[in-house]
């Protein structure tokens, strides 16, 4: 009932926000109702045939197409600090600015995420000793993307709550309850509730070192780096994925989960769509390290033992295919993830699921 009434809500919020004029659109930290593009996610250990350590995660986000600066929310004006234009912070401005500052465009977004995490033994009315702790963690995000012809910034502050008001043990028993599988029971050991507060920066660069075309056959890419800080997750990684396939849309669509996940045009200048249709693969790897993780470290701020040792570095290696028809698009990844915490018997393995609609 209570994931009904969350989605109520969002959409509440966007309908909300169409009937503003647009100089209240330009004072709310809402996304407003013009051009751009809404994509759900879905992450499950399900596809993986299996319900254990990273079991779900599901994530709404909406994102602009191209904006001016007067037209960024109060929020997005105040991430525009970070974000390495001419009027970010000049230590910003130094370390991740842009080869093109003179034709830089901006997008600002909006997203709701849901992440949970269980034991690997569900029948248990306490936490197994050894395995994953229960955990959940329900967050709201607000985004600001720099772009020009070659480098994304992306800057998005998150709010959200773990424990019980995050939701995660309704949600997960809704879904079992639909689709008639067994109820994980130590749901009571979770980790308990707190306030959470979150910043991330993400860097996309163009990879021009894989483009390639073929007529209507390409490859593109892209090579990443981004840090986040905050009570929820604390951390930092390196990477990048590639794609091939026909009639590339010019839109990246990386269907993992991921604080900064957004589907949209990365880059200022990028070419249209080519023909009603694209069929494309792409693969990548990431590397991390964690300084603080509140789903193996517990609360940052109340004693909690967890009963795990998290894993300082992790990696993970991923592959996945896109299909595109029209403004609808629907991709699938597969995720191989390194182990998180030390006595995690096997490496996690899962599904991602985007399904993204573009206004225009």
């Amino acid at each position: 009932m209570r994931i009904s009434l969350t989605i109520v809500a969002i959409a509440t919020l966007f309908g909300l926000q169409s009937s503003l004029d647009l100089e209240a659109a330009r004072e709310s930290p809402f996304p407003d109702s013009g051009k751009g593009y809404f994509t759900f996610y879905l992450d499950n250990d399900l596809f993986a045939g299996r319900d254990q350590n990273y079991t779900n995660g599901v994530r709404l986000s909406w994102i602009s197409e191209n904006r001016r600066i007067e037209d960024l929310g109060s929020i997005q004006r105040f991430l525009r600090q970070l974000s390495g234009d001419p009027d970010s912070f000049a230590v910003f401005r130094n370390v991740t600015g842009f080869r093109d500052p003179e034709n830089i465009a901006y997008n600002f977004g909006f997203s709701i995420t849901q992440l949970m995490f269980t034991p690997e033994d569900s029948i248990p009315t306490s936490q197994p000793f050894g395995q994953r702790r229960y955990a959940g963690w329900l967050g709201l995000g607000f985004s600001l993307h720099v772009k020009d012809g070659y480098i994304l910034n992306s800057i998005e502050v998150a709010v959200g709550t773990t424990g019980p008001n995050s939701l995660a043990e309704k949600a997960q028993d809704f879904v079992h309850d639909v689709r008639g599988i067994q109820k994980f029971n130590g749901w009571a050991d979770q980790i308990p509730n707190e306030l959470t507060l979150d910043l991330s920066f993400v860097q996309k660069r163009r990879a021009g070192f894989v483009e390639a075309d073929h007529g209507d056959f390409s490859m593109d890419g892209i090579t990443e780096w981004g840090a986040r800080l905050g009570s929820f997750q604390t951390a930092a990684h390196l990477g990048g994925f590639f794609r091939l396939g026909y009639n590339l849309p010019p839109d990246f669509s990386d269907p993992r989960l991921s604080s900064t996940a957004y589907s949209h045009r990365y880059f200022q200048g990028a070419s249209e769509y080519n023909g009603p249709w694209s069929i494309y693969c792409f693969f990548g790897a990431t590397a991390q390290g964690v300084l603080h993780d509140a789903t193996l470290d517990g609360p940052l701020f109340r004693n909690f033992e967890t009963g795990n040792t998290r894993e300082p570095f992790r990696r993970e290696l991923f592959s996945g295919f896109g299909i595109r028809f029209s403004a609808i698009e629907f991709s699938y990844v597969h995720s191989w993830r390194s182990r998180e915490f030390k006595t995690q018997r096997e490496r996690s393995s899962f599904g991602s699921v985007a399904v993204r609609y573009r206004w225009h």
